[in-house]
């Protein structure tokens, strides 16, 4: 990147990065899956969620704000669907806190990085905040006096921001004194991501179109 495009991006690396690394489902998501399954499962989880918020990025660069313009129901497809994917989260948590201890041996079987992968990518696709962000920080960043090639400029700069603040989350929640955190502290974590997904879920349920 070169130094003119520097400055007029600075405003819009700002924005992008208070919002990916405000704690939010997904960034609590990391946090929890890195402590209860170590650094692979938290990393496979980001780059998951990196994943989801390029794709709303490229949506929402090729005119995706023209379709929920026109089409009202898109976003309030799009929040149904979050609100019920969080719900599910919800209950999975809820779950995991209610149940006992495991015995040695008897530990639930681990998601695979595939599948954590997968759920990252879901997690931020079922999140209609994503898009309406992505198209907050084009229309801050794609002014007309911005310089040729800005629209690159911003994908590949919040990329490697995106990038950047979720491994670090994944990489500083999987240590050895964040595991042993975990195990001690199992049911209140996983109550609290009950609690915040549920929240969460409703939020979007509840919200006007």
């Amino acid at each position: 990147m070169t130094s003119a495009f520097l400055p007029p991006l600075l405003p819009v690396f700002a924005a992008y990065l208070l919002a990916v690394a405000s704690p939010g489902p997904s960034t609590m998501a990391i946090m929890a899956v890195a402590m209860r399954q170590g650094r692979a499962a938290g990393i496979a989880l980001a780059l998951g969620v990196v994943s989801g918020s390029l794709i709303w990025a490229a949506l929402a660069a090729a005119g995706l704000s023209a379709l929920l313009t026109a089409w009202a129901g898109a976003l309030f497809a799009i929040k149904l669907a979050g609100g019920v994917y969080l719900l599910h989260l919800a209950v999975k948590s809820a779950r995991a806190a209610l149940a006992p201890e495991p015995r040695a041996g008897t530990e639930p079987k681990l998601r695979t990085r595939a599948a954590l992968y997968r759920r990252g990518v879901l997690l931020h696709l079922t999140n209609p905040k994503a898009v309406l962000g992505w198209i907050a920080i084009l229309a801050l960043g794609l002014r007309p006096e911005a310089p040729a090639g800005s629209l690159p400029a911003i994908l590949a700069g919040c990329a490697a921001l995106g990038l950047a603040v979720n491994l670090g989350y994944a990489l500083a929640f999987s240590t050895a004194v964040m595991a042993r955190a975990y195990r001690r502290a199992r049911r209140g974590i996983e109550g609290a991501l009950a609690l915040l997904f549920g929240a969460a879920g409703l939020r979007l349920l509840w919200a006007r179109p």
